[in-house]
C-alpha cells in the first residue's frame, strides 16, 4: 500500500472481490404486534409501524445497514434510489 493512499486495500486487492455476492434487504419499517395478533392475522390486516409516513427505508447488506432510500418504479419492477450512505458500524464505535 503507498503511503499517499488513505485506503487499506490497493484497487487490484478490491478487484478480487468484484463477483462476490452479497445479500440485501430494504426494510420498509418496524412494528412490535402481540402473540395474539399474529395468530389471528388475516388478509387486508393493517399493521401499524413505527415509521413515519415517507420516511425513508433502510437498505442493509449482510446484516449490516449501509444506505438510506426512497422506493422507485422502473418499468415493471420495484427498485430503491439510494438517498443517503449510513456512518459505517466502525466510525460509530469510535466516535
Amino acid at each position: 500500500m503507498s503511503s499517499s493512499s488513505n485506503s487499506l486495500f490497493s484497487s487490484a486487492d478490491l478487484q478480487v472481490l468484484g463477483d462476490v455476492t452479497c445479500s440485501v434487504d430494504v426494510w420498509l419499517g418496524t412494528a412490535t404486534i402481540s402473540v395474539r395478533d399474529c395468530l389471528h392475522m388475516k388478509r387486508h390486516m393493517v399493521i401499524p409501524l413505527e415509521q413515519t409516513a415517507g420516511s425513508d427505508m433502510q437498505v442493509v447488506v449482510n446484516g449490516v445497514l449501509v444506505a438510506h432510500g426512497e422506493v422507485v418504479i422502473i418499468d415493471d419492477s420495484t427498485a430503491v434510489r439510494v438517498t443517503e450512505i449510513a456512518t459505517p458500524p466502525s466510525a460509530e464505535a469510535s466516535a
